[in-house]
């Protein structure tokens, strides 16, 4: 576990579980993700390492080459988040929802209280632990039947990009890993420090969870209209009262066509989108700026403050208020400092 400095700071020790056939590109994700973010005086938020069930060594992989995993399962001891990605070899954890013997004496250095998530089939090794029993998941959705079958106590979301259940998350396949390490950086640490990680990755800084994860157009006919230019009309009008005939107008569509075509291409529905984009609007201006609640209410869209506070709280569990006292100072917080798993629950705390 990484040593506190004289202040007290602690980076925040992040380990990934590397299994034999894993792929190399999810592995990659929690160290890209969580490897870039730094607080205001340039240290280091997290700490990633990556381990193996076994002693130090090679880790075969998907691919045509395998890896060198620096440490044994004893690093697990020491995470604050342990994140699984997926693996094409899981035997008998893929078969019989059944943990093999070195991943069970492997799972058992993790200490309680410990953030769990993982990253599409993942998912099998902390539903196999009994990890996830009772619990919402989410995995790939060409997985999500037969992981409903072999795990029937566990409530099965094929529908959804990843699940934040507190100290544990599920996502789906491939891209939607790198949407809940960013969900994650953002709960820890707001939603400025993660936009400037998803800048520097050059992907979208936010997909909510609950975003459809198979849309059946992710590539739109070039002889077909999209929806692109009236979200971007939206964005920058989301300080106003906009009605969904508006967007369609943006598109000469009619408000049907427009609705359908907006689903088939974001996966939810013009509505949830606004909501969202003003979530995050009065998110940022909550952690950037000292203007009033009112004031923020009206540069997001939202109207009143009663209006946001009813928002922010479905979507975040947490008052605005609330929100701003645990981010306003951003990276140089106290979860910063303290490593702490779930910033949210310590959010909704001081409510």
């Amino acid at each position: 576990m990484a040593k506190a400095t004289t202040d007290g700071f602690r980076p925040h020790r992040v380990v990934v579980l590397a299994l034999d056939g894993l792929l190399p590109f999810e592995l990659g994700i929690p160290h890209r993700i969580f490897g870039r973010p730094r607080d205001t005086e340039g240290r280091l938020l997290y700490e990633v390492v990556t381990c193996s069930v076994r002693p130090p060594g090679p880790v075969d992989t998907d691919a045509d080459f395998a890896i060198h995993v620096p440490n044994g399962p004893e690093a697990l001891a020491t995470a604050d988040t342990v994140i699984v990605p997926a693996s094409y070899e899981l035997g008998p954890v893929f078969e019989q929802g059944v943990l093999t013997p070195e991943l069970t004496a492997a799972l058992a250095h993790i200490r309680p209280g410990t953030r769990l998530a993982s990253i599409c089939t993942g998912v099998y090794v902390l539903a196999a632990a009994g990890l996830l029993d009772g619990r919402p998941a989410t995995t790939h959705w060409a997985d999500a039947e037969r992981f409903q079958e072999l795990f029937p106590q566990i409530e099965v979301d094929a529908d959804v990009l990843f699940i934040d259940d507190g100290d544990v998350l599920t996502s789906a396949g491939v891209a939607a890993g790198i949407d809940l390490c960013l969900h994650m950086v953002r709960r820890d640490h707001g939603t400025a420090v993660a936009n400037d990680v998803a800048r520097r990755t050059v992907v979208p800084p936010h997909r909510d969870g609950g975003q459809a994860q198979y849309i059946h157009r992710p590539v739109p006919d070039p002889q077909v209209a999209t929806t692109t230019a009236a979200r971007t009309w939206a964005l920058a009008r989301l300080h106003e009262p906009l009605q969904l005939r508006d967007m369609a107008e943006q598109e000469a569509m009619s408000v049907r066509t427009f609705t359908r075509r907006f689903r088939e291409e974001v996966g939810i529905s013009p509505g949830q989108w606004l909501t969202q984009q003003r979530v995050e609007r009065a998110r940022h201006l909550l952690e950037s700026t000292d203007l009033s609640m009112d004031q923020v209410a009206t540069n997001a869209g939202f109207g009143t403050a009663q209006s946001m506070r009813q928002h922010l709280q479905t979507a975040l569990g947490v008052t605005p208020t609330g929100y701003r006292r645990t981010f306003r100072t951003g990276a140089t917080g106290a979860t910063g400092a303290t490593g702490t798993v779930n910033a949210l629950g310590a959010l909704t705390a001081l409510n």
